[in-house]
C-alpha cells in the first residue's frame, strides 16, 4: 500500500514540476506533410509575387487573386495530415509542459493533440473583417469578394500578411522568456519578428534546433543541432530531451 502510495506522490510532484519547453516551428515541420516551403526551390511562392498574395497593399490591388490564392491553399491543408514530427511534440507532453509557437498558419499541431499553440501568423481556417481584426468567423467555404463581415465590411483570411504587424509577437516572446529548453523546428530563422525570438530565451538554457539545414546560430549560446527533417529527427530531439529529465 505504500509503494502505490509513494508512486501517486512521485508522479504528481513530478507532474507540477514539469520543466516548460517552448517549441517554434515554422514551414519545414509540415513539408513532410506534403505542404510547401516558403524558401524552397519548388516552394511556395515560386509561381506568385509574394507582394501580390501576401500583403495589404496586393489585397487592396486585386482581392479575388489574394482570396483565391489562399481559398486553394485551404483545400491543400485540410487534406494534409499531421506527420511524425507533429505527433511526436504531442508525445512530449508527457513528461514537459510544451507550449507551442508557430509561424504556420495551418492547424496539424491541434490536429495532431498539442494542447498550447499559438499561432503567430493567424489561421487559414479564420476569416476576418478587414476594418476590424477582432472580428474573426471559421471558414465554412471559399472566401469571396462580396462576403462581407457583421460591420459590413469585406471579410479576408485571418493571416498576418508582409508589411502587418504581428499581434502575439509580445505574448510570444514572453512565453519563450519563461522556458526551461527552448526548440526550434523547421525554420530559417530569417523572417522577422519571429525569428528574433531565440534571443528572449534565457542564455543559459538548453536549447535545441531541428532543421534538414541548420541556420547560422554561432550568436546561441547553449544550442544542440539535429540536421534532418523534422520527421526524421523529432525521435532524436526526443532522446535528447529526455536525458535532461534523467541527468
Amino acid at each position: 500500500m505504500r509503494f502505490f502510495f509513494d508512486s501517486f506522490v512521485y508522479k504528481a510532484r513530478n507532474k507540477m514540476q514539469k520543466q516548460k519547453l517552448i517549441v517554434l516551428t515554422g514551414a519545414g515541420i509540415s513539408a513532410d506533410s506534403g505542404l510547401k516551403t516558403f524558401r524552397d526551390s519548388d516552394g511556395l511562392w515560386e509561381n506568385y509575387n509574394v507582394y501580390e498574395v501576401a500583403t495589404p497593399r496586393g489585397f487592396l490591388a486585386n482581392p479575388q487573386l489574394i482570396l483565391d490564392f489562399y481559398n486553394i491553399r485551404r483545400k491543400d491543408l485540410a487534406n494534409a495530415k499531421p506527420n511524425a514530427a507533429h505527433i511526436g511534440l504531442v508525445g512530449l507532453e508527457n513528461d514537459f509542459d510544451v507550449t507551442i509557437i508557430t509561424q504556420n498558419i495551418d492547424d496539424l499541431h491541434e490536429r495532431a493533440g498539442s494542447k498550447k499553440v499559438v499561432h503567430l501568423h493567424g489561421q487559414i481556417f479564420e476569416m476576418r473583417s478587414v476594418n476590424n481584426p477582432d472580428k474573426i468567423y471559421p471558414v465554412k467555404g471559399d472566401i469571396k469578394v462580396g462576403d462581407l463581415a457583421e460591420d459590413g465590411s469585406q471579410l479576408r483570411p485571418n493571416i498576418v500578411w508582409f508589411e502587418e504587424p504581428v499581434p502575439m509577437i509580445e505574448e510570444a516572446a514572453r512565453i519563450v522568456s519563461e522556458a526551461n529548453i527552448f526548440v526550434v523546428i523547421g525554420t530559417s530563422l530569417q523572417v522577422y519578428p519571429a525569428a528574433g525570438l531565440i534571443e528572449y530565451a534565457k542564455d543559459d538554457i538548453p536549447k535545441f534546433i531541428l532543421d534538414k539545414k541548420i541556420p547560422n546560430v554561432f550568436y546561441v549560446n547553449n544550442i544542440t543541432s539535429i540536421e534532418k527533417t523534422a520527421a526524421e529527427g523529432i525521435d532524436d530531439l526526443k532522446i535528447a530531451l529526455k536525458k535532461l529529465i534523467y541527468k
